[in-house]
């Protein structure tokens, strides 16, 4: 700020003593920066990016009432969700997170659109939080279409609902059961006019989960829904909400597509691909309040396995504070751990070893379930 004339005789003093403070600060800033801002977006179609590669989106097109989500370091929190529309048609807004593209908004760094028929597997995993109050589904959006196409509707939509809340149901219409990725689901088939949807209903809710995309995609193109040169756009996870839903919160979110290799057919569950037989060795050091993880991951198949993921889902009241030896997405629920440079390949009958170290309440429990790239694996 410039100085008023009668001010001027006290400018060098004050210019120097300001400098001094300046330069003190600056030092300070250098030394401690200043810790990542949660960033809120209440613009009806506005996003910011997350982890530096994943999109949050507030993603509201039903309803001409305010709706504010705060994206954070792992997902995002609705804020606002004012007013309400018909539960027999279409939700207000599905804020999500994704990887991919959507209308031309493609996340940083992402492998998408792939052809179904190269991908090896798709490991993910994501962790929600409900709330009282709401009429809602907590839904993972999974897009297909004929064409790599990064605008638009696409083809062919793939719901999972992991809980709903309300008298909401999915678009069509009841055409039996299944058991896909190692859960029960109803499943329900119709046109939104727009796109075919295939959606599959948890039949009760599911807080948290790591699973293959490539299940559900696999699935679709068994029901003649997709075929094997379409290509997977992206993968979202988020809330329809109709009523409400405010507090509703994606609080972990993973997503990676792994292409090349012996991708398999994805039209054939019996031909999952690149990824062999696993075993995991899940080591703790626990004292109260907090424990380390030490984790070996065996390759026990015939081929390596490059570049490995092994999703797992921390149980509840637990937290990663560090790790070390792997990229860690997710700090609580689902979590996915990635080789980094130097340990990306585990070779046939080769190990890989990682750890963290973590916060926990109430009683302490190891992961019940490991995936290795889409594939189940043993504990030792």
């Amino acid at each position: 700020m410039s100085p008023s004339p009668h001010h001027a005789h006290r400018t060098h003093a004050l210019l120097g003593a300001l400098l001094t403070v300046l330069a003190a600060l600056a030092a300070l800033m250098t030394i401690t920066p200043a810790a990542h801002a949660d960033t809120q977006i209440c613009d009806a179609f506005g996003s910011t990016t997350v982890q530096g590669r994943y999109v949050v989106q507030n993603n509201r097109w039903g309803t001409d009432q305010t709706q504010c989500i705060t994206a954070t370091d792992s997902g995002f929190r609705v804020t606002q969700a004012d007013g309400s529309v018909p539960t027999n048609g279409a939700p207000k807004s599905y804020p999500s997170i994704y990887n991919g593209c959507h209308y031309t908004n493609c996340s940083p760094g992402t492998a998408l659109p792939a052809q179904l028929s190269t991908i090896s597997s798709a490991p993910t995993g994501i962790s929600y939080t409900y709330v009282s109050g709401a009429v809602y589904d907590a839904a993972y959006d999974i897009w297909l279409d004929p064409t790599p196409r990064t605008d638009g509707v696409n083809k062919t939509e793939i719901m999972v609902w992991f809980n709903h809340v309300g008298a909401v149901q999915p678009v069509g219409s009841q055409v039996g059961t299944a058991t896909v990725a190692g859960r029960q689901w109803q499943v329900w088939s119709g046109n939104n006019g727009g796109n075919d949807v295939l959606s599959f209903v948890a039949p009760s809710a599911i807080g948290s989960w790591s699973f293959d995309v490539m299940d559900f995609a696999r699935a679709a193109v068994a029901r003649g829904l997709a075929q094997n040169n379409w290509y997977l756009t992206s993968v979202q996870a988020g809330f329809e909400p109709w009523q409400n839903g405010a507090g509703l919160a994606v609080t972990s979110f993973s997503s990676t597509v792994n292409t090349g290799g012996s991708g398999g057919d994805p039209g054939n569950p019996g031909d999952p691909g690149t990824p062999g037989a696993c075993k995991v060795a899940y080591g703790t050091n626990v004292w109260q309040g907090g424990f380390t993880a030490d984790v070996t991951v065996t390759n026990t198949g015939s081929a390596a396995v490059a570049p490995w993921q092994l999703a797992f889902t921390l149980p509840s009241g637990q937290r990663i504070t560090s790790g070390w030896n792997a990229t860690l997405s997710g700090q609580s629920g689902a979590v996915t751990a990635a080789g980094q440079s130097y340990n990306a390949t585990i070779a046939p009958g080769g190990t890989v070893s990682f750890g963290f170290q973590g916060t926990y309440s109430g009683t302490f429990a190891k992961p019940s379930g490991f995936t290795l790239n889409g594939t189940a694996c043993t504990t030792a």
